[in-house]
């Protein structure tokens, strides 16, 4: 199979950028890529609380797509970096809207893997005349079980060395709610406490996200920086008020996607996200289509789910042409 990389278009640089004050005292950092004349998309990055890359414009063909990136609230390259405050899944869902009458899109594609397929799904359900097609890739939707699944008891069974060092730091008595024992730490006065909890709250998500051999966490011992303390607050921000959503709304509101056509790629091997709730929207969602990658986990980056994830991109591009 070819390396992840050979898959992508090639590296391109945005030909329009800018900051967009939301209010709260956020400012997101955004760009244009590819043809400004192109078919609109807007790319949703993952965490919550990681942010774009340039790797992310190389999903699109760039002669065809008008590609806006933008770091969420408190992400990447917007300010104030880690901010918690008026950081909601409700103040993003505004802000893409904001994002889209900024660029003049009447109607847009978008594509969101894991936490940015959540973002989709909230965003669609809520503005399904703006949304021209979804991509999603590793979906989450925030239910109780998903939750519990990844950070009290599933995903621990399969990875027992790796959720061990994340316990590690919990009192014993704490170790039932990794979430809430987590915020004690993420939001502590002292940064030295961040930076461990930050570092080995990273640690765990590293260690399961990939069926390929990743690059091996930094020891717990190691600083880490502030986008990753950013990155860890953020997302353990969400996960402690459920992503301010109803239990099972995205799955159960998933009639608003009625003339909305979409994609979903899932890893077979998925422990981060694991495949029923891919399998769940797509039963909820007639207009869907549902490719299992048999040899993939979580990651964007493995060849199966790049090569799946192009092809979407592609056959939604080749679409809108028939129609134009």
């Amino acid at each position: 199979m070819k390396d992840g990389a050979t898959l992508l278009f090639p590296a391109i640089e945005p030909y329009r950028q800018g900051r967009l004050d939301v209010g709260g005292g956020h400012q997101l950092y955004w760009e244009l890529c590819g043809n400004p004349d192109g078919i609109p998309v807007v790319f949703l990055h993952g965490g919550p609380g990681s942010g774009c890359g340039p790797v992310h414009r190389r999903l699109f063909d760039p002669g065809r797509y008008r590609i806006l990136l933008f770091d969420q609230r408190g992400c990447g390259r917007s300010t104030p970096l880690g901010r918690l405050e008026d950081n909601t899944t409700h103040d993003l869902v505004a802000d893409i809207e904001r994002l889209r009458l900024l660029t003049g899109a009447e109607r847009w594609l978008v594509f969101g893997g894991s936490w940015g397929a959540t973002l989709a799904l909230a965003y669609a359900q809520a503005h399904p005349q703006n949304v021209s097609g979804l991509i999603l890739r590793g979906v989450f939707t925030g239910r109780r079980s998903e939750l519990d699944w990844f950070y009290r008891e599933g995903a621990s069974r399969l990875f027992p060395d790796a959720w061990e060092r994340f316990v590690a730091p919990l009192d014993m008595e704490e170790r039932n709610d990794p979430i809430e024992a987590y915020r004690r730490l993420l939001t502590s006065d002292d940064r030295a406490v961040r930076a461990r909890a930050a570092r080995s709250w990273t640690d765990w998500e590293a260690r399961t996200v990939s069926m390929r051999s990743m690059p091996q966490p930094s020891s717990l011992d190691g600083q880490a920086g502030e986008a990753t303390i950013a990155f860890a607050r953020i997302e353990n921000h969400f996960f402690v008020h459920r992503l301010w959503l109803e239990e099972g709304q995205l799955i159960a509101n998933a009639g608003a996607l009625a003339d909305i056509p979409g994609t979903i790629v899932q890893g077979r091997y998925d422990v981060v996200t694991p495949p029923v709730t891919a399998w769940d929207l797509h039963k909820a969602w007639p207009r869907s289509i549902l490719r299992i990658v048999e040899d993939a986990g979580h990651a964007f980056s493995e060849p199966g789910t790049l090569s799946s994830l192009v092809e979407a991109t592609n056959t939604f591009a080749a679409g809108q042409g028939e129609q134009g």
